[in-house]
C-alpha cells in the first residue's frame, strides 16, 4: 500500500478492528452487485469509496428522469444512458484506483453461474422476487455470502444469507420460491428516497464487514426499517431444514 493509499484510507486504518490488514483485504476483494438503482446506487458508491478492488455491476436498465429522485449514482446529463455505465462513471470519479466491470444484462441463471463464483461477496440490490431467488440460488450453490436488501414506500429490510454457516438461513428459507407474494413496485406504490439510501448504505456496511472480517453480521437476523417512525427492529430467523434451495446443504453436519 503506497503513501497515497495510506492517506486515502487512513480513517479506516485508524480503526483498531480494521487496520491495514482489513484495508488490504478490502483492496483485494471482488464484490458483485446486482442492480444499479435505488439500493445499488449508495451501495456501489460506498464500496468504491472504501476501495473494494474489483466491483462488477449488473443491470439491464437505462437512467430515467424518475430515477433521479433517489438513485444517487446517476445524474441529469446521463438520462438515457445504461445504468451500469452511469454508475461506473460515478464510482470511478470517486475512486479511479478501483476496477469496475459494467455488465448491461439481466441477471439470469447463466450470467450468475459465471459471475457469482468469481466474487467474494454478492449484494442483491434488485427489485423483484424472481431475480432475488435466482441470486440466492447461485450464492448457495457457490457458497458465497449474500447481502440482500429491499425497500418500498417507507419500509425496508436487510439480511445476510451466508450458506457457509450451518445455522444461517438462505433467502428462500424466509421467502419460499413457490409462495405467492404481492409484487410491489416503486413505480406504482412509491418510495421515500432516503429509505433506499439507508438500506443501500447498510448493504455496503455489511459487505465491507464480511470482506474485512470484522464484527458480527446480520446472518440469522432480519433487520426491519420503519421509515415513518425512524425505527429499526430485528427478527431472529433460522434455516429451514426443508428449504428447497439450501435444505440439504448441511444435512450431514459437515460442509
Amino acid at each position: 500500500m503506497d503513501d497515497q493509499a495510506l492517506l486515502r484510507y487512513s480513517r479506516h486504518i485508524l480503526l483498531e478492528e480494521f487496520g491495514i490488514d482489513g484495508q488490504a483485504r478490502v483492496s483485494a476483494a471482488h464484490a458483485l452487485v446486482i442492480g444499479a438503482g435505488g439500493l445499488g446506487s449508495p451501495a456501489v458508491l460506498y464500496l468504491a469509496a472504501a476501495g473494494v478492488g474489483r466491483i462488477t455491476l449488473v443491470d439491464d436498465d437505462v437512467v430515467d428522469l424518475t430515477n433521479l429522485q433517489r438513485q444517487i449514482a446517476h445524474a441529469m446529463d446521463r438520462v438515457g444512458q445504461a445504468k451500469v455505465e452511469s454508475a461506473a462513471h460515478a464510482m470511478q470519479a470517486l475512486n479511479p484506483e478501483i476496477q469496475v466491470a459494467a455488465r448491461r444484462a439481466r441477471a439470469d441463471d447463466a450470467l450468475l453461474a459465471e459471475l457469482v463464483p468469481q466474487a467474494d461477496v454478492v449484494l442483491d440490490c434488485s427489485d423483484n422476487f424472481r431475480t432475488r431467488h435466482r441470486v440466492n440460488a447461485a450464492c448457495v450453490a457457490h457458497r458465497r455470502p449474500l447481502v440482500a436488501g429491499a425497500a418500498i414506500r417507507f419500509d425496508g429490510q436487510l439480511s445476510v444469507y451466508d450458506s457457509r454457516s450451518a445455522e444461517g438461513p438462505c433467502y428462500a428459507c424466509l421467502f419460499p420460491p413457490d409462495a405467492e407474494f404481492e409484487e410491489t413496485l416503486c413505480a406504482v406504490m412509491g418510495v421515500f428516497a432516503p429509505v433506499v439510501g439507508t438500506l443501500g448504505t447498510l448493504q455496503a456496511h455489511e459487505a465491507l464487514k464480511l470482506i474485512a472480517g470484522i464484527g458480527g453480521t446480520l446472518t440469522g437476523r432480519l433487520l426491519m426499517f420503519d421509515g415513518r417512525q425512524s425505527r429499526f427492529d430485528t427478527l431472529q430467523v433460522r434455516r429451514d431444514p426443508a428449504c428447497p434451495v439450501c435444505g440439504g446443504l448441511h444435512r450431514s453436519g459437515t460442509d
